[in-house]
């Protein structure tokens, strides 16, 4: 027959039993804020990344694909990557603030899950105890997940660094995009100069050519003095301002940059008129 102290210790048995349900209780739901803040920032995160990128193919003349077309590369009939809606992020296993995940929906039924049917052997969450024993609930927490469930956090902590490599190539692409195909580690004057440099050098050598062609009597003194002091130097200034206006202009920049058309006359009207004094100076030298 039990007695006023069985009754008693059967009381604080179930009080601590209470307590402990509802600090299980409270510590569940304070995991399940943290992961959907998580998820929210997560989500706002990839959201900026993509708007980053769309901005970037924009500007290398790649748009992205139109709405419902799939993405270049997927797989034709194969399952699409999950991707961040607006209540959350389907690829870690936690919805919205809508239902938490693995509760049933009112009014759905058993699902068969552990929180739903703690006794039912087929669950297997839960060790069962001998016939006759009351099922007691387990004290400071919740259950491990099972086997072939998804860990909300280790998802998250999986997405997280994805994200975080993405931000690193996408830091990576921009600095390459702000660099100039045509001697990328080189300063912008001194990528002026070097192209300045060679269109001169080209204009001399057409220099070179027309002053024999002038010594067989191809060509008259005047035709070459007007070339030589102008038409070669103007044609040679005009070919940089070009080339760096093609190649030595990077892919995403803020304004123009500077192509110094002062630097440009400098070296190509004294580039050639230089050359050729030099040229009569070896040759009378030699001669």
């Amino acid at each position: 027959m039990a007695t006023f102290e069985d009754y008693a210790a059967l009381a604080r048995h179930l009080a601590a039993q209470r307590r402990a349900g509802e600090q299980g209780a409270a510590t569940e739901a304070a995991r399940r804020r943290d992961l959907r803040a998580a998820v929210d920032y997560l989500e706002r995160r990839l959201t900026a990344q993509g708007q980053r990128l769309d901005q970037l193919g924009h500007t290398i003349g790649c748009p992205p694909p139109p709405p419902g077309q799939p993405a270049p590369g997927a797989a034709s009939g194969g399952p699409m990557p999950a991707a961040p809606t607006s209540g959350g992020l389907s690829a870690v296993g936690v919805p919205s603030a809508g239902q938490p995940h693995g509760l049933p929906q009112p009014g759905a039924g058993s699902t068969g899950g552990a929180a739903a049917a703690p006794g039912r052997p087929e669950v297997g969450a839960y060790p069962q105890g001998s016939p006759g024993e009351t099922a007691l609930a387990v004290p400071g927490g919740v259950p491990a997940p099972r086997a072939g469930e998804l860990d909300p956090a280790a998802e998250l902590e999986s997405a997280r660094r994805w994200a975080d490599e993405a931000d690193r190539l996408g830091q990576q692409v921009e600095l390459t995009a702000q660099r100039p195909a045509l001697l990328p580690t080189w300063s912008a004057m001194a990528r002026a100069l070097a192209v300045y440099l060679g269109c001169a050098g080209v204009g001399v050598l057409l220099m070179l050519v027309m002053v024999l062609a002038s010594g067989v009597g191809a060509l008259g003194l005047g035709t070459l003095y007007t070339w030589m002091c102008a038409g070669l130097p103007a044609v040679s200034l005009i070919a940089g301002w070009l080339i760096l206006g093609r190649w030595g202009t990077p892919a995403v920049v803020a304004g123009t940059p500077p192509r110094y058309p002062l630097l440009g006359i400098l070296v190509c009207f004294l580039a050639v008129p230089l050359a050729y004094c030099g040229y009569l100076l070896m040759f009378r030298a030699v001669r």
